[in-house]
């Protein structure tokens, strides 16, 4: 069984991944494999150069992160161009991922933040969204990024509400409260979908 995990900023997804793989479960982490497939070799960071230009690598002959932002979040243009090139490079890379962990062990967790943003459902058989109420998420995620409340409210409006995400889920961890809640929520949970 392939699960979709999928949370909102400063949900406590992350927390949530690393829990899963405390019980021995394979995890694809999308943002991990974001990074990789636009390192040197791969065919996505051939294409980004070839479209973007050689100004946005740095010295080394890497992608820089911050000048490929600056060209993308003010042109929208150019923002699905770069989305037309990493998106499938990153979807191909989970798939083969998560079919050779399923060799091994019987479920496989896909870590897609944006999973019904981008409409990558059909990648998934069931999906569990970690779900934080609007006030706990604001002062986390303050905490986390040093934000002040207008920076991090602007980042929370940026994303699908968790409200709506709740009726997409087929299954929600509510991280409200403490770590030791969180662990019997994801164990329940595990339990409930026979993978432990």
């Amino acid at each position: 069984m392939i699960i979709g995990l999928t949370g909102g900023i400063a949900s406590g997804k992350s927390t949530v991944s690393n829990l899963l793989r405390s019980y021995g479960l394979p995890v694809v982490d999308a943002d991990v494999i974001a990074r990789q497939v636009v390192e040197q070799g791969h065919p996505a960071y051939e294409k980004i150069v070839e479209h973007f230009g050689e100004n946005i690598l740095d010295d080394a002959g890497n992608i820089d992160r911050k000048k490929l932002g600056s060209i993308v979040f003010t042109n929208e243009e150019k923002r699905l161009v770069l989305n037309g090139i990493v998106h499938p490079a990153v979807r191909l890379e989970m798939k083969n991922e998560a079919a050779v962990h399923l060799k091994e062990s019987s479920h496989v967790i896909l870590d897609i933040p944006l999973l019904f943003e981008s409409e990558l459902t059909h990648m998934v058989d069931r999906t569990l969204l970690v779900f934080v109420d609007e006030a706990s998420q604001l002062s986390r995620l303050m905490k986390r990024d040093g934000f002040t409340e207008a920076e991090a409210k602007s980042r929370i409006a940026a994303q699908m509400p968790l409200k709506e995400k709740v009726q997409l889920a087929d299954a929600v961890i509510v991280n409200n409260g403490s770590l030791e809640e969180l662990k019997n929520q994801v164990e329940i949970q595990l339990r409930e979908w026979k993978m432990i």
